[in-house]
């Protein structure tokens, strides 16, 4: 390989000067888990031939519609509700959550919108041994809410139309299951697999226990030590691996202009340290947040 890289953190993540094979690129992002490759300006057809390159590009979203002319982008428009201030790994309400993103921007404000990525796996490896041995065989939750993923009316620029009918899609959007503890199914590592956007609670234990657990590891998982902070460029795309990350678009631009649009790629369905694979949950009663 002739591209130069470069690590951004001690731990997780490397910038590139130019587009690599994809045989490359996808080992890059299985053992960096976030890849940034400046100054691609990639068009449409161009963002999504580079995702089709390493894997099979997934419809935009569960809930939300897709670019006319390119049905497997997600338009994310700060101005229209696109905005998402909350560490979240992408669409972990389903049973096979994508495997890796690719992300590009279309218009940028002047200061502010930089997108953080915590290292799930570095997290998980940070971990006393008295909490691996507690979590590693620890199922949850994982639901959509997407308000909180998009935004409540009164707070953001989503209209109460839209949010009304993303309510009425996310209904018909059943609950799942996934261990807490993933194994990386290319690689074999161990990451954390719960994020505050989607994960409701821990089966097995108590109301106060599951929230206390959940927010000790959401604590620990975005520590400074475990967190990458992208600052955008024009042309800039970045891929992440779904899997072993989660991520956060810092809302510090207010009114200004931020256009960004993702390509998620197909994922396999998650699976435990003991084998144990994610489902649907049966119970309408765990579904409740």
């Amino acid at each position: 390989m002739r591209t130069s890289i470069t690590p951004i953190t001690s731990g997780f993540g490397v910038e590139l000067d130019e587009v690599p094979s994809p045989q490359d690129l996808h080992d890059l992002l299985v053992d960096s888990l976030v890849v940034v490759i400046r100054g691609q300006h990639l068009s449409h057809a161009e963002q999504v031939a580079l995702a089709r390159a390493i894997g099979e590009p997934t419809p935009a979203h569960p809930v939300v519609p897709g670019h006319p002319d390119h049905p497997e982008i997600l338009e994310l428009d700060g101005a229209r509700g696109g905005k998402n201030a909350k560490w979240h790994t992408d669409v972990t309400f389903s049973v096979t959550p994508p495997a890796a993103s690719v992300l590009c921007a279309d218009e940028l404000p002047q200061a502010g919108g930089d997108t953080l990525w915590a290292d799930l796996r570095g997290a998980y490896e940070a971990l006393s041994p008295a909490m691996k041995d507690l979590v590693d065989g620890l199922e949850a939750v994982h639901r959509i809410s997407p308000l909180a993923y998009w935004g409540y009316p009164h707070d953001s620029a989503l209209s109460r139309e839209d949010a009304q009918q993303l309510l009425d899609d996310a209904a018909a959007v059943p609950p799942v299951i996934h261990p807490v503890v993933r194994v990386h199914p290319v690689d074999g590592s161990r990451a954390l697999f719960v994020n505050p956007g989607f994960t409701t609670r821990i089966l097995g234990l108590s109301e106060i226990e599951s929230e206390g657990l959940l927010q000790i590891l959401f604590t620990h998982a975005t520590r400074p030590e475990f967190v990458l902070r992208h600052r955008w460029e024009p042309g800039d795309v970045v891929l992440w691996d779904n899997r072993a990350t989660m991520h956060y678009a810092s809302d510090d631009y207010g009114d200004a202009t931020r256009r960004m649009r993702r390509v998620t790629l197909r994922g396999a369905r998650p699976f435990g340290i003991d084998g144990t694979e994610s489902r649907l949950c049966e119970d309408p009663f765990l579904a409740i947040a």
